[in-house]
Order: structure tokens, then sequence, then C-alpha cells
């Protein structure tokens, strides 16, 4: 079998989404996601031009030897750019073998470690009424672990934070968008929110809260410290783990659990803080990491240390690269919890999958491949549109971390 064809196709069914379709002499063909948020059109062009033309006439069942080929061979290693192009050539291969063994993926990865794979939703709200409100909102749709995200008195805005039932590709803009940030403010407020919700909401409920990079390690170990009575599932991104040191400092301090590392693209990134037990749950999409090979590894080496697996899953990352992370989530032995926020009813048009979402929990399906089909004719009917994440400043003006 050889690869004769490598398509990029650039779709926006409500965000874009940028997705590689390998097509063998057999015509058996392959997706990959490579969608990078904000920065889609620089993963087109390292596909198109570098990574394309390296693909014709390779034997697609080389899944190992073609990441290497394609990490090793270019000289200039990980980052986004490159772990995203590498990730779609690597899930469009599994993909392609899986299709010709007439099995669905996580079969090929070593069959089922459990029935079905845990997911934790979102809940926001600008005050805490509206937070409860979204609470309900998510545990009706069957969500039995919730991230929760609220506003901050003083604030004009808060990433993560909108109105239940506004996707947050809506209001896309063509430039960044300036949110205003205040930790000192943060700090005071996020403890009795909790308190509030685990009054209303009761102890059992999952709970799960993003710092998202904002905090310096000493404040990420005060606020691990003030969440302690509120038995959260973990805190996340509490300060930005480029730092892998700054984490000895908030292990030592608290004792709420931490995840981390939906930013890195390498198990470079997570060498200390795995190494050290310093982290609770791996957060690296299958989409920004390279793709399944790599995860898979990852996964594995964290094993070692009792920490487990928690794939980031937001709305930028594609239905083809959520199904690639739910057969991964199926079949790895220490699987911790799926992030799902689902896709709007257009998205899920262009991108049909068989994964289904049943009271809380993911299946991938049983569906050669990793079960997902793009509609080309519905992607070219809703081209790219530019658009940015936001930007984080204090009062002052300085740019923060966000």
């Amino acid at each position: 079998m050889k690869i004769v064809d490598a398509k990029v196709v650039v779709t926006s069914p409500g965000r874009n989404f940028v997705t590689l379709r390998i097509t063998t002499d057999e015509g058996i063909t392959g997706l990959g996601d490579a969608t990078l948020n904000g920065r889609e059109l620089a993963v087109v062009s390292y596909l198109l031009d570098h990574v394309v033309p390296l693909l014709i006439g390779r034997d697609p069942h080389r899944i190992e030897d073609t990441w290497q080929y394609l990490y090793r061979g270019a000289y200039w290693r990980r980052g986004p750019v490159t772990m995203a192009a590498i990730a779609a050539v690597d899930v469009a291969l599994w993909d392609i073998k899986a299709k010709a063994a007439g099995l669905p993926l996580y079969q090929l990865l070593g069959g089922a470690s459990r029935d079905r794979v845990r997911a934790y939703g979102h809940a926001s709200g600008r005050d805490v009424p509206e937070l409860f409100d979204s609470i309900r909102a998510r545990q009706a749709e069957g969500y039995q672990a919730i991230r929760v995200q609220t506003g901050v008195p003083g604030l004009a805005k808060v990433y993560g934070v909108h109105r239940d039932g506004e996707s947050a590709a809506e209001g896309r803009h063509p430039r960044p968008v300036v949110e205003d940030w205040d930790t000192a403010a943060y700090l005071r407020h996020i403890p009795g929110v909790f308190e509030a919700v685990r009054g209303e909401f009761g102890p059992e409920l999952p709970l799960l809260h993003d710092a998202h990079h904002r905090l310096t390690p000493v404040q990420a170990a005060r606020l691990g410290k003030a969440l302690e009575p509120y038995d959260l599932f973990w805190l996340e991104d509490c300060t930005p783990a480029e730092n892998q040191e700054g984490l000895r400092l908030v292990r030592r301090q608290t004792s709420t659990p931490l995840a981390i590392g939906e930013v890195f693209n390498s198990v470079f990134d997570y060498q200390t803080l795995v190494g050290e037990q310093l982290i609770d749950y791996v957060r690296s999409a299958v989409t920004h990491f390279g793709g399944v090979t790599p995860l898979r590894k990852l996964f594995d080496y964290a094993a070692q240390y009792q920490i487990k697996s928690a794939v980031h899953g937001p709305e930028d990352i594609s239905p083809v690269g959520m199904a690639a992370a739910i057969h991964l989530d199926l079949a790895i032995h220490n699987f911790g919890i799926q992030e799902y926020s689902g896709h709007t009813a257009l998205t899920d048009e262009v991108f049909r999958h068989a994964y289904t979402f049943t009271d809380g929990h993911l299946h991938p399906g049983e569906a050669p491949g990793i079960g997902v089909e793009l509609d080309e004719e519905l992607a070219a009917a809703h081209p790219y549109r530019p658009a940015y994440l936001p930007v984080n400043r204090l009062a002052d003006g300085t740019v923060h971390d966000w």
C-alpha cells in the first residue's frame, strides 16, 4: 500500500478547523486534525509546503517510522506548528491502518481498558446565580463532573466565562480582544465561589477549576491551599509550567490535585513534572502533541508515577482530534478524565462521527478507523474566517498571561 494523495481542508462551521486527508492507492482514506487555534494558516503552510510532498509514495503502515522521519528529519523540532502538522499525519495513518484492519482504532491500541470514558463539561457565570444555572444545565445534559469558571467583581471580561448556551467562538474578531485582569481580586473571590457551589450542589459532585496560567507559583500555592476545603477534582494550569521547577513550590504547599499541559507539545515539557511527581494529570491534546503515537508514550511514562491522563478537548479540537482522543482514552490503563465541550450542530454535520456522549460518558463507537467522515462539499461552503484568541492586560496596561 502507498500514499498517493494528501489534501488539506480548511473550514469554519462556527470556528476554524484544519484537516489533513490522506489517500492510498487502495482507496483507503484517513483523516487527521491539524487545528491550531489562532494560528491555523501557519499549520496549513507547514503541511502544504513541507510535509505533503514528503508523504507521496510512502507506506502508510509505517506509522512510527513516518513520525520519526517528520520529527527528526526536519532538524528544527517541537513547537506547536510542527507538532500539529505531525499529529495530523499520525492520526490519519492510524485511521488508515485501522480501516485496513476493519477495526476501530482502540482495538489496535490494545483493546478497551474500560467500558466508557468519563467526561467533564464547562459551567460558567458572570456571577454566582448565573453559575448555578450553568451547572444545572450541564447536569441536565448528563455531565457528572463539571469545570467551574466565574466572573470576578471589578473585571469586565474573564476568559472562559460567557452566557450559558453561548459558544466560545461567537463574536469572533479579526484582531485579539483585550481583556482585563486583577490577580488579587481573583484570589479573594474564587474560594467564596467554591464555598457557595459546594453549599448548593453538595460534596459528591466532582468540581474542576482552570486558573489559565495567570498565577505565579506563590500565588498558585496560595490558591490551591485556599481551595482544599472544597475538595477539587483538580486545579488546572495554576501557573505557566514552562518553568517546570516552579511547580515544586506549589506541590509543597497544597494537596489540591494539579493538572497541566494543554499548551505542551513534547514529552520534554513534562520531564521534571512527571519525574518528580509534581502534577496529577497530563493535559496535552492528540492534535497538539504530535498525534496518538507520542501521546500514548507520554501516558505510559506518566503511569510509572501514578499520574493519569486528561486530554485537552475544547471546541477548537475538531471531531477528528476528539475521536482519536476517545479511542486512546478507552485503551490506556491510566485514564483519568476527558474534557468534552461538544461542537455546534453544523460542525457535527461537516464531521460526521461515530463517537457518542451518554450520561456524562463518551464512547468512540465501533466503526473502522477513528470513526469520522468529512463532508468536503459542506466544508467548502464554510470558508476560513480570521479569528484570534484574546490578550490580557493588567490595570496599568501590562500584557499578562491568560
